[in-house]
């Protein structure tokens, strides 16, 4: 009997749920844009927080993120414009500058400074809270650093150009990123007005899409996602999206841990008493991460 190969056509994930965010001052008066971490939208598994920082206004950030702790997950800081100044308990101290990511994981416990350092006087970034699972929480602190020239970009025909800081794109093209406990996409991509960008997902995947500059419209249904506005995509194992102006966005997605989650300020458990033990922990200084 002659055997038929046949391709089946992966199905084009929705929008599902559009937000804006809120405005929000955290550190030390630092005004930013929190999508994720909200009463509109809490967290979407495994992402626990998502910041979006942009200002020409050095009032607005100057002040910085001072030392504060982690514990539990991992802090990913991308940025677009300027410097971010990193300093932790053990000594360690780096600078991300424009185009470059730190994926930090918090792990058992840190104690780190974030501080923005002027360039032209802009600030523009994000940064993404991404959970650990039960089984990590404890393991030892470790960064993931990575300049601008370090991130793999793939130009594809369509003259869209694809910065893939974690996962792997449709062409094979894979970030720097190592992450096995979610197993991330984060790309940052610039589509020129009128094409369209395709990438296979997890079925099970939580997606989102940031709007830094532009508008798309998503899946079968055409629906839009205006600058600055975060789509959540849901119901499918590919994202298609096509540019209505050039646009430029944020495409994140990661397997859900489906884990009970306990929270308190900068440290997420999975149970109050462990939230409980990281603050006595962090008031007799057992978060101090050393070599």
């Amino acid at each position: 009997m002659m055997q038929t190969s046949i391709k089946m056509k992966l199905a084009a994930r929705e929008l599902k749920i559009l937000t804006s965010g809120q405005p929000v001052s955290d550190g030390d008066g630092v005004k930013m844009i929190r999508v994720i971490g909200t009463p509109e939208l809490n967290m979407l598994d495994p992402f626990l927080l998502f910041d979006v920082f942009e200002t020409d206004q050095a009032q607005d950030y100057i002040g910085g993120f001072p030392d504060h702790p982690h514990r539990g997950f991992e802090t990913v800081t991308y940025l677009l414009a300027g410097r971010m100044r990193h300093k932790d308990s053990a000594g360690h101290e780096g600078v991300i500058e424009a185009g470059g990511v730190q994926w930090m994981t918090a792990g058992k416990g840190i104690i780190h400074s974030e501080m923005p350092e002027q360039k032209d006087g802009l600030l523009q970034g994000f940064q993404l809270w991404v959970n650990l699972p039960a089984s990590e929480k404890m393991c030892a602190p470790v960064y993931q650093e990575f300049p601008a020239h370090k991130i793999t970009v793939e130009h594809l025909d369509n003259g869209a150009e694809v910065r893939v800081i974690a996962g792997s794109t449709n062409n094979g093209t894979t970030g720097p990123v190592i992450n096995q406990y979610v197993n991330p996409i984060y790309m940052d991509v610039l589509l020129p007005k009128g094409q369209t960008f395709e990438q296979a997902v997890g079925a099970d995947d939580n997606v989102f899409i940031f709007v830094i500059s532009g508008e798309l419209s998503v899946g079968d249904s055409m629906r839009k996602i205006n600058r600055h506005q975060m789509g959540v995509l849901h119901n499918g194992d590919q994202v298609v999206v096509t540019a209505n102006q050039e646009t430029r966005f944020l495409l994140v997605a990661a397997h859900p841990l489906n884990e009970p989650v306990a929270r308190g300020g900068p440290f997420v458990m999975n149970t109050k008493a462990e939230v409980l033990q990281a603050f006595e922990d962090f008031r007799q200084n057992k978060l101090i991460f050393t070599n």
